[in-house]
């Protein structure tokens, strides 16, 4: 009896002992060795986007920015956010998730009207010519990705405001969209406000 419990116990100890190397070291180790492979470490570190050796957000996930002046509103911004106080945001980063309003929902139907007036209003256009994904919160309200209609319907006033030429507000919307021949054609906010501030 005595030498069936030693035995048992060794066997559970050799066990916890080689799981713990195996789980605790050899795994992690090959993960991160994995991440290393030069066309996977920019998605292991986050897609960080540098400009001047800093960090400016990530290409994975899309904050709207706030200008300093709204009257002056120099940047492309993303689709609204469920989490954000008002109805155009900003939203918490922290804090990602749609809402669970069905498209019947007088409260979600109410806030789409609204953006869809301020919207309207920021770009100086009626407001029918506003696209849905403008109006719409994304599922987890950090979608770095905008329709490239809603990207061109920003263009005039970032053009305006940021004094570029419309042409070349337009060329930058082009390079920063992808997509198209499976996926749906898409404009990445992040990158892109980021070549705007570039260019000027």
């Amino acid at each position: 009896m005595k030498s069936t419990l030693l035995r048992q116990t060794l066997a559970g100890l050799r066990l916890l002992l080689v799981a713990t190397v195996a789980l605790g070291v050899a795994y992690p180790l090959a993960i991160w060795g994995i991440s290393r492979i030069p066309v996977l470490q920019a998605n292991a570190e986050g897609s960080q986007v540098v400009v001047d050796g800093r960090v400016v957000g990530s290409s994975r996930i899309g904050i709207d920015p706030v200008p300093a002046d709204p009257a002056h509103d120099p940047y492309f911004h993303t689709r609204p956010s469920a989490s954000a106080e008002g109805p155009l945001g900003p939203g918490d980063p922290s804090t990602t998730g749609g809402s669970n309003h069905g498209g019947a929902n007088e409260e979600l139907l109410a806030a789409v009207q609204e953006r869809r007036a301020a919207i309207a209003a920021r770009e100086g256009v009626a407001p029918e010519r506003v696209p849905a994904d403008a109006v719409t919160a994304s599922a987890s309200g950090v979608d770095p990705d905008i329709s490239p209609a809603y990207a061109d319907l920003q263009a005039p006033r970032v053009a305006r405001v940021t004094g570029l030429p419309l042409d070349q507000v337009r060329r930058l919307i082009a390079e920063s969209t992808t997509g198209g021949v499976i996926s749906e054609r898409v404009v990445n906010v992040t990158t892109l406000n980021v070549a705007v501030h570039q260019a000027r």
